[in-house]
């Protein structure tokens, strides 16, 4: 059990780690809550398990728009709006590092959750416009 929690802390620091659900699956999930957080997301990492990702949290809903610089890996952006139903996604969205130069993918809709997972997943996973994404802090 002690090497678990290890693992926990060596991979996300001392980040909070909570649970979401979708589509059936669940993932460990690295909060993003501040702006320094949310502004460093995930890049640099090298890696991502099919089992965890990041939530961005914000305080309103509005339109959104994430960008991959500095990202070394694909990844999945899925937009949630105040209910928790999706409401944008950019799958499969490839790494940037062109600094200020890399485009930006926009929520479509107005949102306040952010879930990144491994690029490709969503489409594994079918998800589709109007899922629900179940939070448990």
């Amino acid at each position: 059990m002690r090497w678990g929690l290890f693992l926990v802390l060596f991979l996300f620091g001392c980040a909070q780690v909570s649970t979401v659900e979708l589509r059936g699956k669940s993932f460990r999930v690295e909060l993003a809550r501040t702006p320094a957080e949310q502004a460093k997301g995930l890049m640099f990492r090298t890696e991502l398990a099919d089992d965890a990702g990041m939530l961005f949290l914000f305080d309103d809903e509005a339109p959104r728009a994430f960008w991959m610089k500095n990202c070394k890996i694909p990844l999945d952006i899925l937009y949630f709006d105040s209910q928790w139903r999706l409401v944008g996604k950019s799958l499969n969205t490839p790494p940037c590092n062109l600094g200020d130069r890399c485009p930006s993918y926009p929520s479509g809709a107005p949102a306040r959750y952010v879930l990144e997972l491994r690029g490709g997943l969503g489409e594994e996973m079918g998800v589709i416009l109007g899922d629900r994404l179940e939070y448990r802090p």
